[in-house]
């Protein structure tokens, strides 16, 4: 494989996060292929290169059907890095001890550096101990025989192991890539570019070219591309991207679903008309949208609902022009690996409209060309495509729209009123300069109702939940800790301002064990 003799093979055994790995790795300026634990190419003899990551994932080990480690792995010779699952492999590999269910440990995690962690290539700067996050129920008790014990976390599990010998074996219970592990950077940066020694001279300057160019050869030079343009960021930076490549055989499609944000469609149609020579049609869909999703309540059949609507919108209008082969969308990484069982055995957490949420009958063959891309790199796509900053700095907002923040039934009144606490609350957090710190930020309206009293008199309505949260790239969160001033005079304005609103509560869980978005 080029350049995978001086890069780091990561095998992925179905983890949500395998991606962010070979993301950070990448982040260093090192090359970095991800292969399934079930490629057959994994069973064989390894390729040359600097170093082996293994991924987490969501199995016990040694239970039916579990992935096992390939022999090639302990038998190729270069430094090997397991993470949380992929750790345990080597632990039993080994000759270690294993529990199962008797740790859960999920979140923000302490984790204590035993004596032998001085010295250690990749713990030796800890200090005393960290703060890591961890998402597992297995653990491992005892460290196999040659190794040492460098880490153990708050709930006795060891946290982190190396083979004593010297020989470049090392296990982390905890994720290192994920943002919230403090140094966790630091640590992968050790492992690829001290203890691996691979060279940093990778670079993205690129990206954009072999985007481009694999648009060109994937469309042909004949094929026509319908774009689905909902103005969010990613939608926004695959139509430059596909306009780049294709002038004026991209036609962009706006749907107006009816469960847009305030003012989005006028907003769009602003933005678009100055900024891109594409052509762009806008739909009025709304009627259709909320009444095919009046009395559903379960958010699956919500998603697929949309994802089938959507689709036949675009072929409707598909029908008006010459030449349409493909489908653009701008699903990112984090939307594929919640949807699918993508590169390895991970578990599907929810379909979105625009993976798991489309009919399996589709009249064009989809372009997606940011599917291994996270949010932040798709906005510094975005940047350096010229895209205005109003733009690409919005906050993530979901392809199905608001049907998903409406809990329970879709109402064109209930839609109407999130719509308002919406825009109230992403107003209020522009004024007080919060906005940009915040990585997404928006409000629930739940299927809840409470009494409360208002000019003297009773009422009987329903409750808005405020949420934002911190993230670099959607795959983890962390709730974002607003000021209880600055929520209390948000709250006031929803229940002054929205009808139909007379309490608001405030999200304060993290992403693991809760998804960002409530369905």
């Amino acid at each position: 494989m080029e350049h995978l003799d001086s890069g780091i093979l990561i095998l992925d055994f179905g983890s949500q996060t395998t991606l962010l790995i070979a993301r950070r790795i990448r982040e260093l300026g090192v090359y970095t292929e991800v292969w399934s634990c079930f490629d057959p190419r994994a069973q064989e003899a390894l390729p040359p290169c600097r170093g082996i990551i293994l991924s987490g994932g969501p199995a016990s080990v040694g239970a039916a059907e579990a992935p096992t480690l390939a022999r090639g792995v302990l038998e190729h010779g270069a430094p090997v890095l397991g993470i949380c699952y992929g750790m345990q492999l080597l632990v039993e590999a080994f000759g270690g001890r294993l529990v199962q269910g008797e740790v859960r440990e999920y979140g923000r995690t302490p984790v204590t550096c035993t004596a032998a962690a001085e010295g250690d290539p990749l713990l030796g700067g800890m200090g005393s101990g960290f703060v890591a996050w961890m998402s597992h129920g297995d653990g491992a008790k005892e460290a196999p025989p040659g190794f040492v014990a460098t880490a153990m976390s708050a709930g006795g599990a060891l946290a982190a192991v190396r083979e004593a010998s010297g020989r470049p074996v090392f296990g982390v219970q905890f994720h290192p890539e994920v943002s919230h592990t403090e140094r966790g950077e630091a640590l992968l940066r050790a492992f690829a570019l001290e203890v691996c020694g691979a060279p940093a001279t990778w670079r993205m300057e690129s990206l954009a070219d072999e985007l481009v160019a694999g648009i060109q050869a994937e469309v042909g030079g004949e094929g026509r591309v319908i774009c689905g343009l909902s103005g969010g960021v990613d939608s926004t930076v695959a139509a430059a991207l596909i306009s780049r490549a294709l002038g004026e055989r991209l036609v962009c499609i706006l749907v107006d679903t009816g469960l847009m944000r305030a003012g989005e469609v006028e907003q769009v149609r602003g933005l678009f008309e100055a900024s891109f020579e594409a052509e762009l049609r806008v739909v009025d869909a709304s009627a259709r949208f909320l009444g095919e999703l009046a009395g559903v309540v379960d958010p699956e059949a919500k998603r697929k609902i949309i994802g089938r609507l959507f689709i036949e919108v675009f072929e409707a209008e598909a029908k008006q022009l010459e030449g349409v082969t493909h489908l653009a969308q701008g699903t990112l990484y984090p939307d594929v690996i919640e949807s699918t069982s993508f590169r390895g055995p991970s578990s599907v957490i929810k379909s979105h409209h625009n993976v798991g949420g489309l009919p399996e009958r589709l009249p064009f063959k989809l372009l997606e060309p940011l599917r291994s891309l996270f949010k932040d790199e798709v906005r510094a796509l975005g940047r350096a495509l010229g895209i205005p900053e109003s733009l690409v700095g919005r906050h993530p907002f979901p392809g199905p729209g608001l049907a998903i923040r409406v809990l329970g039934a879709v109402t064109p009144e209930a839609v109407a009123v999130l719509r308002e606490a919406d825009r109230i609350y992403i107003e209020a957090l522009r004024e007080l300069g919060r906005y940009d710190e915040i990585w997404q930020a928006f409000a629930v309206l739940l299927p809840v109702w409470t009494v409360g009293v208002m000019g003297d008199a009773r009422t009987y309505e329903q409750v808005i939940a405020l949420r934002a949260v911190t993230s670099q790239d959607g795959m983890t969160a962390d709730r974002s800790l607003l000021p209880v001033e600055e929520l209390a005079q948000i709250a006031d304005r929803i229940t002054n301002q929205v009808r139909g609103v007379n309490r608001v509560v405030y999200d304060l869980t993290s992403k693991p064990p809760a998804t960002i978005e409530w369905e």
